[in-house]
């Protein structure tokens, strides 16, 4: 139910100030604004302010079903207009009115974002410190020597200055960065203990262009931050149990591998079976600031076609957070700033998976998006925002798309009348678009086929 009330919340909101976008433009240009409808079907509300600018009587509607909304407009191509009201119709208004509606919308997505993000940046994020966890195994991280535990100092492209790096997300946002445009990254490094700072290149540059999808953080190698690898819950008659593993227990070391963090010591443990047979294993472990050696076999559990290690007992601590706060200007810089790169890099995405430089798997559907809302709405307050946030950024970049259908199709045509002076032949606009609507067809197509494989396959 919480999905459900978030999903339908977050699609309402996001509608409604893009819809609005367009009306309040639309009034301030002088243009008469019939309906401002926030969903279809069923009228659910009807109302009509009695104080409206001169000119208009807009009529304000809810429809049943909260899939979309529609400003309408005067507009002579639409239906026949009266002489007197010939100057309210938005298809009379000069090129320039015409643009700054059609923008209007996706434009109010973008601000809507800036003003969540630096919202956040001002009330202050719990965010995990920059501590790295144990790099995957192979790759570009644990190529260039990262184990896990080094504290990230300061950060940016090779080619760029280093500049501090505040929490572990504002670290992964600048590697999805650096791998999509294959720049390499340099990391100013120091032990959590104060050790000297020392700086590392990953070769972010070496990653293919078609290996930019949802995994991209797999590959090079720093998908989490730094957990202690502590035992937690021990359950009555486990292996951990039965081996004499505690709660509280600190393990340093399986065997000859040393261990960095938590996520590292639950793939010792899944690892630790040969077929069928479960691995015994010499454990050390910190107890009450002692060495402690025990001899641990974990227990062989079958998980789908292969066999793991499991001991029963709860791996892992909460990471060790920071509160990260922006001032006034700073915050409201860090909004805009985080609404352009993500723009951009939205952009650049959706680029590469036209030329096939990118998997088609990165594009979501309104089943993920249903997800996330439910999600983020049961974290707290700030992470559906922050969700909010992300979703009206994509909705405007989405929106400013050269398709016909969308408002960026719009912008495409004045963009030729202003080049040309003339505007696109009806013939022509049929035929645009119908290929619009068959172009976004296929995307909904893909997007819904990834979401059902994502939450189900």
């Amino acid at each position: 139910m919480l999905t459900i009330v978030a999903f339908l919340v977050a699609l309402g909101v996001l509608i409604a100030v893009h819809e609005y976008g367009h009306y309040r433009v639309a009034v301030a240009c002088g243009v008469k604004v019939v309906r401002f409808s926030i969903g279809f079907g069923t009228t659910l509300f009807r109302w009509q302010p009695r104080h409206q600018k001169h000119g208009q009587s807009t009529e304000f509607v809810i429809g049943a079903f909260p899939v979309g909304g529609y400003v309408k407009m005067l507009d002579e191509r639409e239906a026949p207009v009266a002489p007197g009201e010939r100057h309210l119709a938005f298809n009379t208004q000069p090129l320039r009115s015409r643009v700054a509606i059609v923008a209007a919308g996706p434009i109010a997505n973008l601000l809507l974002a800036v003003l969540l993000f630096s919202a956040l940046s001002w009330y202050g994020l719990q965010e995990p410190k920059a501590l790295l966890g144990a790099p995957v195994p192979g790759s570009i991280a644990a190529q260039a020597g990262l184990h896990g535990g080094e504290l990230v100092q300061r950060a940016g492209f090779a080619d760029g200055a280093l500049t501090p790096v505040r929490s572990f997300d504002s670290l992964t946002w600048l590697l999805t960065r650096g791998a999509l445009d294959q720049q390499d990254v340099r990391l100013e490094l120091a032990d959590p203990g104060g050790g000297a700072e020392h700086v590392v290149l990953l070769p972010l540059s070496q990653l293919p262009a078609k290996q930019a999808d949802a995994q991209i953080l797999r590959r090079v190698g720093l998908v989490q931050p730094w957990i202690r690898p502590v035992i937690g819950e021990v359950m009555p008659g486990s292996a951990a149990q039965k081996s004499g593993l505690r709660e509280g227990d600190v393990v340093n070391a399986i065997g000859a591998t040393p261990i960095y963090d938590a996520s590292q010591l639950r793939n010792v443990i899944r690892a630790s079976v040969q077929g069928e047979r479960p691995l015994a294993q010499r454990w050390q472990v910190e107890r009450n600031q002692r060495t402690v050696m025990l001899d641990v076999t974990p227990q062989a559990v079958r998980d789908g076609a292969n066999w793991i290690g499991k001991i029963g007992a709860y791996v892992g601590a909460p990471p060790d957070f920071v509160t990260v706060r922006y001032g006034p200007l700073d915050g409201l810089w860090h909004g805009v700033s985080r609404t352009w790169e993500m723009s951009a890099l939205t952009l650049r995405m959706m680029g590469k998976m036209v030329v096939g430089e990118a998997s088609l798997k990165n594009l979501s559907g309104p089943l993920t998006i249903a997800d996330y809302a439910g999600k983020s709405a049961s974290m707290g307050l700030s992470e559906y925002l922050a969700f909010l946030a992300l979703i009206s950024l994509s909705l405007g970049v989405l929106n400013l798309l050269p398709l016909p259908v969308l408002d960026g199709g719009h912008l495409m045509y004045y963009l030729w009348e202003g080049v040309t002076g003339k505007s696109v032949s009806q013939a022509w606009m049929e035929r645009l678009q119908r290929g619009g609507v068959a172009v976004l067809l296929l995307m909904m197509s893909i997007a819904l086929f990834n979401d059902v494989t994502r939450i189900f396959g």
